[in-house]
């Protein structure tokens, strides 16, 4: 009878479900990273109209950042202890809802709209927080190892998708009808998203549109398709949980990812907050041109964070190795973001712009972190250990917008702030060469 099921799963036409899941990974990423943006595009207008300087925007930027970095341990906790598919639902809701309110901070006067937006830019962070140890949660479960790269990539590239889709809308919005309507806009459309999320987002054995063939390849090439399983079998005691949480943040290799991620998110964060600002204040175009103008170096970023992936996979297709397959991008990607500081030594708006394409090409393209994290993360705590991976990494939206705004206050000019965004990139590439060493999954030491 085995053999008989067996052969009509080989002669079974594979579904691919799991396509589905990364696009609605995608759509959602997309709305993570464009209610982060919605304060760098509203920023200029908004600071006009209720009294803040370089130092204090620069703190409402980093407000996400701090709840965020707060949030990713417990955040990966609720995902490895209720399921990936609830905790990410009430993540968008939240996080839409919280940017859905920033619109009425003005009915506030003084000091009490900088507190209030400030705790609502906190709360979005705050809810975020398990966003992306879902997404590397959910691509673990669903792609076996040599599509991952793309997968990852995949949703990954959504943040620059993000500038060209909205950027323009919220730079339309803010000059046409005032800088509250981006806020209502985006977190009235992440409360509907979050509904979608319920319909799609299935685990592999209990979605309706995965066979048999499907299930098995995926399982065969290092899917953990029964991650969300069998929750019930044993409780770990908080002693177990530190000892686990010990072993990630004592090994060289994780070492290595950690300070990688955190340099490459100090240009994530660069571009998410700063650059539009960059764009209105030191080259001084209108928010108008500015929201339309962040769009070119974001398609380029999108452009190479698919690129990034494709390649990656292909390596690991080519080599088998990890190693080859997620370094060699990271580390061509970090080299060409270096070419930003060229913009320090040019007035030409197009040759600013060309380079701050290059720059978010070669960002995208090196931003594979978190397929390195789908690679590594021990099975037991795969959300856990992507919500260290990433408050590590988000460390970098804290410090970045603040070190930036003292810059720029300080020197009176951006070029000192390009400069400590090219470091990061360096730095970057140094850590995967010389730290990481062996790409392989850490396999947990019982106590």
């Amino acid at each position: 009878m085995d053999s008989i099921s067996s052969a009509a799963s080989t002669v079974q036409k594979r579904t691919n479900a799991r396509y589905w899941i990364v696009v609605m990974l995608f759509i959602v990423t997309s709305f993570n990273y464009g209610d982060r943006a919605t304060i760098a595009i509203a920023g200029s207008a908004m600071s006009k109209d209720i009294g803040l300087d370089p130092v204090g925007l620069g703190y409402i930027f980093s407000a996400f950042s701090w709840a965020y970095v707060i949030g990713q341990i417990p955040g990966g906790w609720l995902l490895d202890r209720f399921g990936s598919k609830r905790v990410y639902f009430w993540s968008i809701f939240l996080w839409s809802l919280f940017t859905l309110l920033q619109g009425f901070v003005d009915l506030l006067s003084g000091f009490s709209i900088i507190v209030t937006l400030f705790m609502l830019r906190f709360m979005v962070g705050l809810a975020e927080a398990p966003s992306f140890p879902g997404n590397s949660r959910i691509v673990a479960a669903w792609f076996p190892a040599q599509e991952r790269g793309t997968a990852v990539a995949i949703f990954n590239s959504a943040q620059y998708f993000a500038t060209v889709i909205f950027a323009p809308i919220m730079g339309w919005l803010t000059s046409e009808v005032g800088w509250a309507h981006v806020f209502w806009f985006m977190g009235g459309l992440g409360i509907i998203i979050s509904f979608i999320w319920l319909k799609v987002i299935h685990d592999p054995n209990d979605h309706p549109g995965v066979n048999k063939a499907e299930l098995e390849y995926m399982e065969q090439g290092g899917a953990l398709i029964n991650m969300d399983m069998k929750k019930a079998e044993r409780k770990v005691s908080w002693a177990e949980k530190k000892a686990q949480i010990k072993q990630l943040i004592t090994s060289r290799m994780m070492i290595g990812i950690y300070l990688g991620q955190y340099c490459i998110n100090a240009l994530t964060y660069f571009f998410i907050t700063w650059f539009p600002v960059y764009l209105v204040q030191a080259r001084g175009m209108s928010i108008l041109k500015a929201g339309m103008v962040a769009s070119i170096p974001a398609i380029c970023g999108f452009l190479g964070g698919v690129l990034g992936g494709i390649i990656s996979d292909w390596l690991m297709r080519k080599t088998g190795s990890l190693n080859i397959a997620r370094k060699t991008p990271i580390v061509l990607g970090m080299l060409l973001s270096i070419t930003m500081v060229v913009c320090n030594y040019v007035d030409t708006e197009w040759v600013v712009v060309f380079f701050m394409a290059l720059a978010f090409f070669g960002k995208g393209i090196g931003a594979l972190g978190w397929a390195v994290m789908a690679d590594t993360a021990p099975k037991e705590i795969s959300g856990l250990s992507g919500g260290l991976f990433n408050m590590f990494g988000n460390i970098s939206g804290i410090v970045t917008p603040v070190v930036i705004g003292y810059i720029i206050a300080t020197t009176g000019s951006y070029n000192g702030a390009l400069i400590y965004v090219c470091i990061h990139a360096f730095v970057a590439v140094m850590s995967y060469l010389v730290l990481v060493r062996d790409i392989k999954r850490i396999e947990l030491k019982p106590l």
